[in-house]
């Protein structure tokens, strides 16, 4: 499934760290990050979380939403929250679920070896549920101030 501006978000209810559930259209009326990672506490998923993290009191003051979701179990989720102290929700879609209605969950190479794997991406959902932005290919380095600048642009 491909995705595009302007279309409604898929709705997910998932397991969240420390327990119970987020759901996307609970938080309807606000905007939303969606940001897809291929797996905890590793370099550059840690890289993207903290500064996720970081940029936190910029989103929270355009009261935007942002959940990390991956494969991970939550038991992992809880700790990788911890140890980097990360300020915004984590979900586990250990079924891969919601990352194949997103168009995510795709054939990976490396080293020669293919895999299926989730590919890093983010969406910025609208306060009225549709598809405000994508980033399909993430820059690590730059890419909480992207999303914070198309946030602003809403």
């Amino acid at each position: 499934m491909s995705l595009d501006i302007g279309n409604p978000a898929p709705d997910f209810t998932l397991p969240r760290d420390g327990g119970g559930e987020v759901s996307l259209s609970a938080l309807k009326g606000r905007p939303v990050v969606v940001y897809f990672y291929p797996k905890a506490d590793t370099p550059g998923c840690t890289k993207e979380a903290c500064a996720f993290g970081e940029a936190m009191p910029d989103f929270a003051k355009l009261d935007a939403e942002i959940i990390g979701i991956s494969k991970d179990p939550v038991k992992k989720l809880d700790k990788f929250k911890a140890k980097y102290d990360l300020p915004f929700t984590l979900a586990s879609d250990e079924q891969s679920d919601v990352c194949e209605r997103y168009g995510v969950w795709v054939e990976k190479n490396m080293y020669g070896r293919t895999y299926m794997g989730i590919q890093r991406a983010s969406f910025l959902v609208g306060p009225d549920g549709t598809i405000a932005a994508i980033w399909p290919q993430v820059k690590i380095a730059t890419h909480a101030d992207d999303v914070l600048a198309a946030l602003k642009a809403l």
